[in-house]
């Protein structure tokens, strides 16, 4: 007798994409609410951009020569212009912050600015490498093409072999010539002597 089946004991859930005991977050064929960061977001391009333009200018004599202006004009103002006028005074320690500040700041984007140029070198090597490698197999190809005509070539018959031969067999005809005292074709000479084949018979 056939097993007796459970009936009631089981609950069944909804299967498949249209299944409404699923939770709305975990479907698939909808894009998902967006999260609210706290923190700013920012375009790595363009960031990367901004350090690579501040690493050029951090590393010219344009730069150099505007720090040291600034550099001497801070200097001599805290140093000849009234006491209530001067903001920082003789040990210079606004100065010496703002240049730890600025040399803090100027690594990292330095760094950044090397990163990705490392990162186009190796695309631009990757490209060249590849360039290469289809450039020798051209090369290859056309001299095997090339290696194949010459050896069709060497088996034709070319004008100047053509020639060559034609000259060979008129030397020859005309050396006949000279040794028989008359053309030495053979149709020739089976018309104009009859009874010599007739007695070689």
């Amino acid at each position: 007798m056939a097993p007796e089946r459970e009936t009631g004991t089981r609950e069944r859930h909804p299967a498949g994409a249209t299944a409404a005991g699923r939770p709305r977050g975990a479907r698939l064929d909808q894009p998902r609410t967006p999260r609210h960061r706290m923190l700013p977001e920012w375009d790595p391009e363009a960031f990367g951009r901004l350090s690579e333009r501040i690493a050029r200018f951090l590393g010219t004599g344009r730069f150099i020569v505007w720090m040291t202006i600034v550099i001497i004009a801070w200097v001599v103002w805290n140093i000849a212009a009234p006491d209530h006028l001067r903001f920082d005074s003789y040990p210079f320690i606004f100065l010496t912050l703002m240049l730890s500040l600025q040399a803090s700041y100027a690594a990292p984007l330095i760094l950044l600015a090397q990163n990705r140029q490392d990162d186009r070198d190796r695309v631009n090597l990757e490209q060249d490498r590849k360039q290469n490698e289809r450039s020798i197999a051209d090369t290859e190809y056309l001299t095997r093409e090339v290696a194949a005509l010459r050896i069709g070539l060497g088996e034709v018959a070319t004008r100047d072999w053509i020639r060559s031969e034609l000259q060979d067999l008129v030397k020859e005809l005309e050396e006949r010539r000279r040794h028989d005292g008359h053309v030495v074709f053979p149709a020739e000479r089976a018309e104009r002597s009859p009874g010599r084949d007739a007695d070689d018979r």
